[in-house]
C-alpha cells in the first residue's frame, strides 16, 4: 500500500508519523520472529512473510512461484537501467529478437508502454512497473546496483543512442556523462516503479 494511500486512509496522523509507526511496526516483527515482515516495496509497505517460509508457504497453497527466464531477465534489466527504451534498442543489446519476451513481461506487468519515441515509426517505450519493483523485493529503482558495479560492458546500459554495425552493439562516441557511475535510468510518469505512494 503507498504511503500517501496509507496516510489519507489513517485521516489524522502526519506523513512523518505513519512513517515512524511503521519503522517500529516493521522493527518488532522483526525482533520477535514473528510469520510475517513489514517491508517497503514499490513506494509503499506490505506484509510479507519472511523467506525461511517459503517452502511451507508453497506447500499451503500447492503452488510454484512463478520463474523468470534469462531471456526474461536480461530483458527486464535491460528496461530498468534504459527505460524508456524501446524493443529494437533492447534487441540490440541482447542480439536477439525480444517481442515475444516482451508480450510475456507485459502479461505478468513487469514493463509497459510509457509512451512512443519522436522517431520514425514512433515506436513503443518501455519502461518498469510498480509490481517490478514488488515482484523483486525493491523499493525503489535507485537501490539497483549502479554499473560500475556490474562491470565494464554494462556501460551500453545508459547509454542514450547506440551504435550497431559489424562489430556489435556500443554507444555512440559523443557521450558527455560518465556512463560507468550512472545508475538506474529515471522512470517515466505513471505508474511506473520509481513512482512513490
Amino acid at each position: 500500500m503507498p504511503l500517501g494511500r496509507l496516510v489519507d486512509a489513517l485521516a489524522g496522523p502526519e506523513r512523518r508519523e505513519v512513517t515512524a509507526a511503521l519503522k517500529v511496526l516493521a522493527e518488532g516483527y522483526e525482533r520477535e520472529g514473528r510469520g510475517i515482515r513489514l517491508v517497503q516495496v514499490g513506494g509503499g509497505y506490505q506484509l510479507r512473510t519472511p523467506a525461511e517460509h517459503a517452502h511451507w508457504v508453497r506447500r499451503l497453497l500447492r503452488e510454484r512461484p512463478p520463474r523468470l527466464s534469462r531471456p526474461m531477465l536480461e530483458t527486464v534489466a535491460i528496461v530498468a537501467y534504459r527505460q524508456p527504451c524501446t524493443r529494437v534498442e533492447i534487441e540490440a543489446i541482447r542480439g536477439v529478437e525480444a517481442e515475444a519476451v516482451l508480450s510475456t513481461l507485459l502479461e505478468r506487468r513487469l514493463v509497459r508502454v510509457v509512451g512512443r519515441k519522436e522517431a520514425p515509426g514512433r515506436p513503443l517505450l518501455y519502461g518498469t512497473t510498480r509490481e517490478f519493483l514488488e515482484v523483486f523485493g525493491l523499493p525503489d529503482l535507485s537501490v539497483l546496483p549502479t554499473l560500475r558495479e556490474l562491470g565494464v560492458d554494462a556501460n551500453i546500459l545508459s547509454s542514450p543512442d547506440l551504435v550497431v554495425d559489424a562489430k556489435g552493439v556500443r554507444p555512440t562516441r559523443d557521450e558527455t556523462a560518465p556512463a560507468a557511475d550512472a545508475g538506474p535510468a529515471p522512470v517515466a510518469e505513471g505508474d511506473s516503479a520509481g513512482e512513490a505512494g
